[in-house]
């Protein structure tokens, strides 16, 4: 208490700790019906005769909304539903204003309604998988919801038949009620799509979804069910953190599995990083897809896949890209990346207007020296460089004035190309080419 000066101050923090989450367990004595709001409690214990409008302020206390929390729970020690009904009947006219709705709405819920909802759930998580010859393969099962939209609908449902589940297995009444084989079925099916959940997320580089509800998952595989070697799902791990990639692969039992999971992870981490230079992170992604077609369509076997996909993360890794830049381009890493988003615009007009050709045939910019397309576009990606480092200073990548500028430098770099005779390009042209080095400079120059 000394460290609190007097009993108030003391009860005003152990409340606040217990709002912000810091206490798990608030134990009171005639306190905190009213003025007292901590919409995270989910549990609370009675063990006293409360009527009327206490009970239904102590009631309250648990039925308030909170992200996460799907239900608030009463632990009875006293047998006060007769009480309860009694009070919501009482209040329900004109006295009923005393209360938020929100707070009494559902304040009793049917146990063996739940009991239903928990079959309902059960047949729908195994109705997603009746396009799967074997439902009892994790690998065949894995394969399906290698569809996107899929994994998503398992994910959802999982987590409703789960919620369902926990109820189910926590209330004595409709524990009693259910047939223990039933029981037992349900208990399995849960364990058995808890560790397709844990693989895939780890296949398919998935985030948690249901973040607050990973707790409740465990908890329930904890201490209703007997599920061996089944860790909590984490974060997927960077592709280039080679370490903890290998420990997460070896969870999963197929090469084919092990293949996903870097493919989905370079995927995932090309994605994250494609415009700070689209040209190399796209050189990796035909690779990819071409290496999944293949696989797809059973020209190569697991095996091939698994060894070409490992091949295409070595170099991705190492930076090892089939891409030739230009010799003075070899340590000017910003550079190249100008050069890979100029290049795809520039070649192909080049070529279509034959500029390319007379390139090729010509004495340009010096009389001495002939340049390929290549060249002059490798010469404009350093100037562009050299525009971009001129103009990101300090928090240039929201100051439309700083933009204008860069617009203006390079429109200016194409008009001098021009007048040298190196290339000419139309306005459209030039816009779109600013316009894509202006995009891959904010991921590359940040503040």
């Amino acid at each position: 208490m000394k460290r609190y000066g007097d009993a108030d101050s003391y009860e005003d923090s152990v409340k606040s700790r217990f709002v912000d989450g810091d206490v798990d367990i608030l134990i009171v004595c005639s306190k905190l019906l009213t003025g007292f709001d901590a919409p995270l409690c989910q549990v609370l214990y009675i063990d006293k005769e409360l009527k009327g409008h206490g009970l239904l302020q102590a009631i309250a206390r648990t039925n308030r909304l909170h992200e996460g929390k799907d239900y608030g729970l009463i632990v009875d020690y006293r047998g006060l539903i007769q009480e309860l009904d009694d009070a919501v009947n009482m209040y329900s006219g004109a006295g009923l204003e005393q209360f938020d709705v929100c707070d009494l709405k559902g304040t009793i819920v049917d146990i063996m309604g739940v009991v239903a909802n928990l079959r309902q759930s059960y047949t729908r998580l195994e109705n997603l998988f009746l396009p799967v010859h074997n439902s009892k393969d994790p690998e065949e099962i894995e394969q399906l919801l290698a569809d996107e939209s899929i994994r998503k609908d398992f994910y959802h449902l999982l987590c409703s038949f789960g919620k369902d589940l926990t109820v189910v297995l926590n209330s004595e009444k409709a524990y009693q009620n259910m047939p223990g084989g039933e029981r037992t079925r349900y208990q399995d099916a849960f364990g058995f799509y808890s560790k397709i959940r844990r693989s895939v997320k780890i296949r398919y580089s998935d985030g948690i979804d249901h973040k607050e509800y990973e707790k409740q998952m465990q908890n329930l595989l904890d201490t209703h069910l007997s599920v061996a070697g089944l860790k909590q799902i984490t974060e997927p791990v960077d592709i280039l953190n080679r370490s903890e990639l290998k420990k997460e692969l070896e969870e999963l039992g197929t090469l084919s599995a092990k293949a996903d999971a870097i493919r989905s992870r370079m995927a995932k981490n090309i994605h994250e990083k494609y415009e700070e230079n689209p040209a190399y992170y796209e050189s990796f992604s035909k690779r990819i897809k071409e290496t999944l077609r293949q696989y797809q369509e059973k020209v190569i076997t697991d095996a091939e896949y698994h060894s070409r996909i490992c091949a295409i993360m070595e170099d991705y890794t190492a930076g090892v890209t089939d891409i030739k830049y230009p010799e003075k381009l070899k340590d000017n890493l910003h550079a190249q990346a100008f050069y890979g988003v100029t290049g795809a615009i520039l070649f192909d007009e080049l070529d279509k207007t034959g500029q390319s050709d007379r390139m090729a045939e010509e004495s340009v910019y010096r009389a001495e020296k002939k340049q390929s397309k290549q060249e002059v576009v490798a010469d404009l990606a350093i100037e562009i460089t050299d525009i971009i480092e001129k103009h990101s200073k300090v928090d240039w990548t929201h100051n439309i004035s700083i933009h204008s500028k860069i617009d203006q430098d390079i429109d200016d770099l194409f008009y001098r190309y021009e007048c040298m005779g190196r290339l000419s390009l139309p306005f459209d042209i030039i816009d779109k080419v600013i316009e894509n080095v202006k995009m891959t400079a904010l991921r590359r120059f940040k503040d």
